[in-house]
């Protein structure tokens, strides 16, 4: 369950890669391939959430791995989500506590940090990428999700390209692939930030991207200084990300609401339960 922002920016949703490139584009996918050496990509957009418990529960979806999240509570159709999970043949759950409805259909339980101890950058609503330094050191046995990923992707015969030892090391890798065979074709370009040393990615200040040209980039793997970046409006150039850089307008037409108060019923109650919304 990504933050939403963070989530886009390094493809940890289904229906896109990382960097904001699309899976239904050629050229991204060939981008990605060739930046992370990999044999393999996929044919098209993965199954989005509700879509992956169908999936799960007709029996096309044999192994799924939950981290972060409680679908079980979260999910609407609390019946199908039990029904799916009891007929996986492999259901993995890393959270931070010992107990919760998702635990109850967990062939595997893997403790992971909570936000007091996790160790890296997020991303806000407006670009904002921020240093996140944990307060407290992983409690018990707990690993960070980059840990663990990186231990599974080891026995499974790839830790080659998974021998991380520090987040900076995997921030500094993504925000090379943010400008790979970008040019100036993607607002997403962290590139400036992929010669940072581990100094350097520690003191992290708080950075809006789009970035200005870089200002003082000689020598700055060298420096314990972070480079020094001016952040950029989006589109004040008038040019949008799109193949004819003008903006796409898509007209709608206005529908009331099925469901309209009156003086009899003043009220309308949300549950929060909608099919989309699944945040516990």
């Amino acid at each position: 369950q990504p933050n939403a922002m963070g989530g886009r920016e390094v493809g940890g949703l289904a229906n896109m890669l990382a960097a904001h490139m699309d899976l239904e584009n050629p050229d991204h996918i060939s981008a990605v391939k060739t930046y992370w050496n990999a044999p393999v990509m996929p044919k098209g957009q993965g199954l989005k959430a509700v879509d992956l418990f169908n999936a799960i529960e007709s029996g096309k979806v044999k192994f799924v791995w939950i981290m972060g999240t409680n679908p079980v509570v979260s999910m609407p159709n609390r019946g199908q989500i039990e029904r799916a999970l009891s007929k996986c043949d492999m259901v993995v759950v890393s959270d931070i506590v010992g107990s919760n409805d998702t635990l109850n259909y967990a062939h595997i339980a893997l403790p992971a940090t909570g936000w007091s101890e996790k160790d890296g950058t997020v991303t806000n609503s407006e670009r904002r990428i921020s240093r996140q330094r944990g307060i407290l050191p992983p409690p018990g046995s707990a690993k960070h999700d980059w840990q663990i990923l990186c231990e599974v992707a080891s026995k499974m015969g790839f830790g080659e390209a998974f021998n991380f030892t520090h987040p900076s090391q995997i921030f500094c890798e993504y925000a090379g692939l943010t400008g790979y065979q970008n040019n100036g074709k993607r607002q997403l370009d962290l590139s400036p930030l992929q010669a940072l040393s581990e100094a350097q990615y520690n003191g992290l200040s708080p950075l809006q991207w789009p970035f200005h040209t870089v200002i003082k980039a000689e020598n700055a793997a060298s420096s314990n200084s972070q480079p020094s970046l001016t952040s950029k409006r989006p589109f004040e150039d008038k040019r949008f990300s799109t193949p004819s850089g003008k903006a796409k307008f898509i007209p709608v037409t206005y529908r009331a609401p099925l469901q309209v108060t009156s003086d009899a019923y003043p009220f309308v109650v949300n549950s929060g339960r909608a099919r989309d919304q699944w945040h516990t």
